[in-house]
């Protein structure tokens, strides 16, 4: 039988269950398919996470790299048919990167809100909390089941439902700015913002009725450059890093 590694420990975390947004595009290459290397880059990632800090943590991933429902837009194809498609890319991306990551001697479940009963198993969230309490990490695929809701507000759902300390929100630039920041040189970086004040100024990282859900909760949110090394521990040990909404 083979012998894990000994992981490297850090300081102990002030978040101790989390959950992971992973957008689509993480898994593609320039965005778009699955691109098996960039899936492995994510597994190790999210497997020395684990191997290192011991975080209880949950990924919800999306699949703007295949089809999202906001693509049927203008066309005769029904709304909420076309996001059916985009949850079922969610299952695609989700049963790559369990398989990347058990590849790693990562111990997974890949849940879905869709029933799909040869590949995974369905969301239970006693379950899901029961597996996240043995170490496993819980990939979530499917969205919510249903459509017109975005995997934003799938992982602010989920992430009350499993008690999350946390959503990590992955994302390709280093926080919440107040304009593009690709487009505009002088945005403005915020370190902190209030769940209100992101729903006030429309701001874009997560839609509304995420922001909305973890306002009411409670529930902070921190938008973090994905593609920088150790950003995650150095969140989860309550350092500084990207932007963090939270309750004013």
């Amino acid at each position: 039988m083979k012998k894990k590694k000994e992981g490297r420990r850090i300081k102990p975390l002030r978040y101790k269950r989390a959950l992971l947004k992973l957008s689509g595009e993480a898994f593609g290459k320039n965005g778009r398919g699955i691109h098996l290397a960039s899936v492995e880059q994510v597994a190790l990632t999210i497997s020395r996470l684990k191997r290192d800090t011991g975080v209880q943590l949950a990924v919800v991933v999306g699949a703007g790299n295949l089809f999202r429902g906001r693509y049927a837009e203008g066309t005769d194809v029904d709304r909420a048919t076309a996001d059916y498609i985009g949850m079922l890319g969610t299952l695609m991306n989700a049963l790559a990167l369990q398989e990347a990551m058990e590849r790693l001697d990562g111990e997974t479940r890949v849940m879905s809100a869709i029933p799909v009963n040869n590949l995974c198993e369905p969301f239970i969230r006693r379950k899901a909390i029961m597996h996240l309490e043995s170490g496993r990490t819980v990939i979530l695929g499917g969205g919510t089941g249903n459509p017109f809701c975005t995997t934003d507000f799938a992982s602010a759902l989920r992430a009350i439902e499993l008690k999350c300390d946390l959503i990590l929100k992955a994302s390709n630039v280093n926080g919440v700015y107040d304009s593009d920041p690709k487009i505009n040189p002088n945005a403005k970086r915020f370190e902190t913002i209030s769940h209100s004040d992101a729903l006030n100024l429309s701001l874009k990282v997560m839609d509304s009725t995420a922001f909305a859900l973890c306002k009411d909760e409670g529930l902070p949110i921190v938008v973090f450059d994905f593609k920088q090394p150790r950003n995650i521990e150095r969140i989860l040990q309550g350092q500084k890093i990207g932007t963090l909404v939270a309750t004013s």
